[in-house]
């Protein structure tokens, strides 16, 4: 009686732990390149910081875990670009409007002792919510670029 019981209880907990993984959707990101030859640059995925344990890039083909104790470098940038080929093409009022592209860099320590280092694009929705995650979880700053990318990340 008592290992049926336990058996539900494993059950109903993985159950649980399922409903958590499924949850956590991640941040839509794409792998833009790095030290990792496991990862293809301009492979698409989904970053997650919300691993009690490890910091997360799933994409179709792999999964990437980075221990948050391993990350020594937390990153961030904007790149603003000019819309001139839509304004050629459209409008030239799309001149005036810009697209602000978020630039992630994750550096860490490998278990053989090299230093490693990941750069995503993450989505604009995105992109504050994983930079105070990836300050809690590992005890770093972030380091910012530039001021605007200081009042993206922090504002």
């Amino acid at each position: 009686m008592r290992s049926r019981i336990r058996l539900y209880l494993v059950l109903m907990l993985a159950f649980a732990c399922g409903f958590a993984v499924a949850r956590d959707n991640g941040a839509p990101a794409e792998y833009l390149g790095g030290t990792l030859a496991a990862l293809e640059t301009g492979q698409n995925g989904k970053l997650s910081a919300t691993d009690p344990i490890s910091f997360i890039f799933l994409s179709k083909g792999s999964v990437v875990r980075v221990p948050y104790e391993r990350i020594n470098l937390l990153e961030y940038g904007q790149k603003v670009d000019r819309r001139l080929w839509e304004a050629i093409v459209i409008s030239p009022l799309m001149v005036l409007s810009k697209k602000r592209s978020h630039y992630l860099t994750v550096g860490f320590e490998a278990e053989d002792g090299k230093q490693q280092a990941m750069l995503f694009r993450v989505e604009k929705n995105a992109v504050r919510a994983m930079l105070v995650s990836l300050e809690a979880r590992t005890g770093r700053k972030v380091t910012f670029m530039d001021e605007e990318a200081r009042k993206a990340g922090k504002g």
